[in-house]
């Protein structure tokens, strides 16, 4: 189950994200996304974690939790949504 989290402090790193969901059952992955061309953490994460039971007492042991100062909103993430086709237009001729 892929579970997001958001609202994280920004100085938050991927370990923090695996330590603190592996209290809780067997973390397959925890990542914090970050900017690509800044490189600093855009407040939010995703965990995998494969037992669903585990996962599901992941998020209610830590959805509003404190780390680092801030509440932390933890749900099962959501599949992500397709993009509109095209892109800018390159103007008027």
């Amino acid at each position: 189950m892929d579970i997001y989290v958001g609202n994280l402090p920004y100085s938050t790193q991927d370990a923090d994200l695996q330590g603190a969901f592996s209290a809780h059952g067997t973390v397959t992955s925890a990542k914090v996304i970050s900017d690509r061309e800044t490189g600093r953490s855009k407040g939010f994460g995703f965990v995998e974690m494969p037992n669903a039971s585990e996962a599901n007492q992941a998020i209610e042991a830590l959805n509003g939790t404190d780390m680092g100062g801030r509440a932390i909103k933890v749900n099962e993430a959501q599949p992500r949504k397709p993009r509109a086709p095209g892109g800018g237009g390159r103007g008027g001729w």
